[in-house]
C-alpha cells in the first residue's frame, strides 16, 4: 500500500482518503490478521500446521479478489480484513512451524529466513505499486493488487511437499510418523542418530509431563507458564509500539515531510525496504551466537534514539504547513535543507536498527516461549498481540501526523525504551536450547533473565552419553515413546534440578 497510497490515481478514485479513512484502510489488514489469528492455534492444532497455511491461502485469494473488485474504500478495507484473516494464520504458526522442525543451533537464522522472505516479498510490492503507478486510470492500483493471486497460488502448489512437524504428530499419537519425519529431517533417515535419539527423548518426557497439567485457558497462567505468556505477548507488541510501521506503512508522508514528492519520495520509500532486507539478510549469520536478548534490549535503545532525533529535528526546524504539504493533509510540517538529511539519514538508520534486531528476533522469540502443549495456541496469542497493537498503530498514526506531527516520534521513542527494560528483566536467552530446554529457563527455580547465556544445552550432553552408548553396543531400539514407558514427570524433575542447580 505504501508505493500506492500517494499516487494520482488512489487519491482521485478514493477521495482523497486521510486522517482516520486513510488509517481505517492501512489497518485494516491487521484487523484480519487479529481474527485470523485467535482461531489459527486451533487450526492449527486441528490440522497441523502445515495444511494451516494451505488454508490460509484460501483467505488470501478471497480477499485479492474483492480488492481488485473494489468500488469504494468499503469495499477496500473488507478487502485488506479478508487478507488480513491469510497473514494472522501465517504470521502465527509459520514461525510454529519452523521452530518445530529446525535444529536448535539453526532455529534463529531458520525463522529470520521466513522474515527475509517477507521482505523481498514487501519490495517486489512496492516497486510493482511503483511501475503500475504509470498506468492511466483505476487500472494502475487494480493491477497492482491483481497480482497478490501469484504468490499465494505457488505456496499452495509448495505446501503439500513439505515434511509435517514431528512435535505436531507427537502431540497427535502418530508416534512413528513423527520419528520418520524427526530422522529425515536431522539425520538423513537414520533413526538412531544420537541427536534423533536424544531429541525424541525430550519431546516425549515433556509432552508426557505437559499432558498432566492444566486444561483449556488455566494452562496459559498457571505455575510458570505466565512468564512465558507476558513474555511471548509483549515481545510482539513491542516490535509494533516501538514505532517501525511509521517508516514501513507511511514512509512517504515521512519523507514528505522532508521534502521529498513525486517519484524521489516513492523510489526513497523503495530504499527503506532495499535496506531492510539487506540487513535481515545480515542477522542471519550471527542470531544463534549473539543471542536474543542482547538483539533485542540494544534494538530497541537503538530504535528509540533514532525516534528522538528525527521527533526533535521536525519540532525545531519544522514548518507549519496549514493546508498539508503539496495538498497532503496528513503531513502538516516540513523541513528542508540540512535537517530534511538528518530526517531522512536516521528514519534509514530506524529502518536498518528494526531489521537487525526487533523485526526478525520478536518472531524468533516469540516462536520458542511457548511448550508444546500450548505452542500454536500461544503464538497465536503473541499474533494477536502484534495485530492489535499494529491495528491501533495503523489507525493512529495518519490522525498523530494531522493532529500532533513530529510528537508521534517522541511518544515511539518514550516506547522503545521501555521495550529495552522489560526485555532485561523478564526475557531469558533462549538461543542454541531445544525447545524442551527453554520451557526449563521460565520454570521455578531457573535463573534470571539476566543470567542466562547463549548454548549451555542439555541436549548436548545427552547426544554424547547415547553416543558412548551406542559405542559400548546398546542399540536404542525402542526410541522412547514407541515400545517403552518413560517416567515423564521424573525426568522433568531432574532437568529442573539441573537448570536450578
Amino acid at each position: 500500500m505504501s508505493a500506492i497510497i500517494g499516487t494520482k490515481q488512489y487519491v482521485a478514485y478514493f477521495d482523497d482518503p486521510h486522517g482516520i479513512i486513510q488509517g481505517a484502510i492501512g489497518a485494516a489488514l491487521a484487523a484480519g490478521s487479529v481474527i485470523g489469528s485467535l482461531f489459527a492455534g486451533p487450526l492449527s492444532d486441528w490440522l497441523g500446521r502445515r495444511d494451516a497455511i494451505f488454508i490460509a491461502c484460501l483467505f488470501w485469494l478471497v480477499g485479492t479478489a474483492v480488492q481488485v473488485a473494489c468500488n469504494g474504500f468499503e469495499m477496500l478495507i473488507a478487502g485488506r480484513i479478508i487478507n488480513g484473516i491469510c497473514v494472522g494464520i501465517t504470521s502465527s504458526q509459520v514461525p510454529v512451524y519452523l521452530a518445530e522442525i529446525a535444529k536448535k543451533e539453526k532455529r534463529g537464522s531458520i525463522i529470520v529466513i521466513q522474515q527475509l522472505a517477507i521482505e523481498w516479498g514487501i519490495l517486489i510490492m512496492f516497486f510493482v505499486g511503483y511501475g503500475c503507478s504509470f498506468i492511466a486510470g483505476t487500472a494502475s492500483f487494480r493491477t497492482a493488487w491483481g497480482i497478490q493471486f501469484i504468490p499465494a497460488v505457488v505456496l499452495m502448489l509448495g505446501v503439500p511437499f513439505l515434511p509435517r512437524s514431528p512435535r505436531w504428530l507427537a502431540k497427535v499419537g502418530r508416534e512413528k510418523q513423527a520419528i520418520d519425519v524427526l530422522a529425515r529431517i536431522q539425520a538423513g533417515g537414520n533413526i538412531q542418530d544420537p541427536l534423533v535419539v536424544a531429541e525424541w527423548e525430550e519431546i516425549t518426557t515433556v509432552l508426557a509431563a505437559e499432558r498432566e497439567a492444566l486444561s483449556g485457558w488455566r494452562k496459559f497462567i498457571y505455575d510458570g507458564m505466565w512468564r512465558r505468556t507476558l513474555a511471548g505477548m509483549s515481545v510482539q507488541a513491542w516490535q509494533q509500539l516501538s514505532g517501525a510501521n511509521v517508516m514501513t506503512y507511511y514512509v512517504v508522508y515521512v519523507f514528505q515531510m522532508a521534502g521529498l514528492t513525486g517519484n524521489i519520495n516513492l523510489i526513497s520509500g523503495g530504499v527503506q525496504y532495499a535496506l531492510f532486507i539487506i540487513f535481515t539478510g545480515i542477522v542471519f549469520f550471527f542470531i544463534d551466537n549473539t543471542g536474543r536478548r542482547p538483539l533485542l534490549i540494544y534494538g530497541a535503545i537503538g530504535m528509540g534514539i533514532c525516534m528522538f532525533v528525527v521527533g526533535g529535528v521536525l519540532g525545531t526546524y519544522g514548518t507549519y504547513v496549514p493546508g498539508g504539504v503539496d495538498g497532503n493533509l496528513n503531513v502538516i510540517v516540513s523541513v528542508t535543507g540540512a535537517p530534511s538529511h538528518v530526517v531522512i539519514a536516521f528514519s534509514y538508520l530506524l529502518i536498518i536498527v528494526y531489521a537487525l534486531t526487533l523485526a526478525p528476533v520478536a518472531w524468533v522469540y516469540a516462536a520458542e516461549v511457548w511448550s508444546l502443549e500450548t505452542r500454536a495456541t500461544g503464538m497465536a496469542l503473541a499474533a494477536v498481540a502484534n495485530w492489535l497493537f499494529n491495528f491501533a498503530i495503523g489507525l493512529f498514526i495518519p490522525p498523530a501526523f494531522s493532529n500532533i506531527s513530529w510528537k508521534t516520534f517522541i511518544i515511539f521513542g518514550v516506547l522503545c525504551f521501555g521495550a529495552s527494560v522489560q526485555a532485561y528483566f523478564t526475557y531469558p536467552e533462549t538461543a542454541n536450547k531445544s525447545l524442551e530446554e527453554i520451557e526449563v529457563m521460565f520454570s521455578k527455580g531457573s535463573p534470571k533473565p539476566w543470567k542466562t547465556k547463549v548454548g549451555e544445552s542439555r541436549l548436548d550432553a545427552q547426544i554424547t552419553a547415547i553416543r558412548e552408548r551406542q559405542k559400548g553396543g546398546s542399540v536404542d531400539h525402542g526410541i522412547v515413546g514407541i515400545g517403552q514407558q518413560y517416567d515423564g514427570e521424573k525426568e522433568v524433575r531432574h532437568v529442573e534440578k539441573e537448570y536450578a542447580g
